[in-house]
């Protein structure tokens, strides 16, 4: 099912892709034109207004890191999940600049900065509305697509965390027949559906990027914790290319992400840390039960 969502979404890709390059637009003049829009002045308002920019864009661009809650699965996953991750990521990378200059390039940069819908007008004003609901259907299997890998691997952690003695016991049982984490994949529909309840997708949106990238940064400074640990023994060793200046920048990434998210909205930066501060107290209570042998 995955592999046909891919397949689906990435056919709608190319196609907006290559219609949106070939296609002449239709006023030059609208279009082509880069004015209309406040622009920040100075060092410090630019690398602001870039940092604010970025919260969305590395939520599309996000998806990556839920490859390694599945690495347990993977046949000699210290060679496959790095070669999954980096092919993964740059082909994204690769559509995704490109439906960018394919938007640039139909809408003009003020046209696009006031669309919601960029892929369904860049269709629509080239080909028609046939474009537009041709692109609508690629979007829709793209967010089906997502919610599947969502369902397929994130389930894995809650199941992971039970078998560890840190959730619930019944949630470390997989089904007898599919062998699925049916209880953690329960779990996080209801989880989900009280997520969709509370606010707006925006609020959403800039919960899970702070949250994201304070433990993406977090993990980044494990990779030098786990190399000074035992970074001399040549099997048991983290290995990272490029090491220390790798996980040095990522780790700086993380912390100019997770700023600009405080900055850019402090009150969403608030609460998205009262939810993650929730789960300390359920945490330290679950590792005291572990630890005492008790289980439930």
């Amino acid at each position: 099912t995955q592999n046909i969502f891919t397949v689906l979404k990435l056919v709608a890709a190319v196609g907006l892709i290559v219609i949106g390059l070939t296609v002449a637009p239709g006023d030059q003049t609208a279009h082509g034109s880069m004015t209309g829009l406040p622009s920040p002045s100075g060092v410090g308002p630019i690398t602001a207004a870039i940092g604010v920019a970025l919260i969305p864009v590395l939520f599309s661009y996000g998806g990556w890191q839920q490859t390694n809650f599945v690495a347990e699965e993977m046949v000699r996953p210290e060679r496959t999940l790095p070669r999954a991750l980096i092919l993964g990521v740059l082909g994204v990378v690769v559509v995704y600049v490109l439906a960018n200059l394919a938007y640039v390039r139909q809408l003009g940069v003020t046209g696009l900065a006031g669309s919601m819908a960029p892929a369904a007008d860049v269709m629509n004003r080239t080909v028609g509305r046939g474009g537009a609901t041709f692109i609508s259907a690629g979007i829709a299997f793209s967010t089906f697509g997502f919610l599947n890998l969502v369902i397929l691997v994130t389930p894995r952690v809650y199941q992971t965390m039970a078998r560890d003695g840190l959730f619930f016991r019944h949630v470390a049982r997989l089904h007898p027949r599919y062998r699925t984490p049916a209880a953690a994949i329960m779990y996080q529909a209801a989880w989900a559906v009280i997520l969709t309840l509370s606010g707006t997708y925006g609020q959403l949106l800039d919960y899970v990027v702070f949250g994201d990238w304070i433990f993406f940064g977090l993990c980044g400074v494990t990779v030098v914790v786990f190399r000074m640990r035992d970074g001399r023994a040549i099997e048991a060793g983290f290995r990272t290319p490029g090491y220390p200046w790798v996980p040095t920048l990522f780790v700086l990434a993380a912390l100019y992400v997770v700023v600009s998210s405080i900055l850019s909205n402090p009150r969403n930066a608030l609460f998205g840390s009262g939810l993650m501060a929730l789960g300390l107290p359920v945490f330290l209570y679950w590792r005291r039960a572990a630890g005492t042998g008790r289980r439930y």
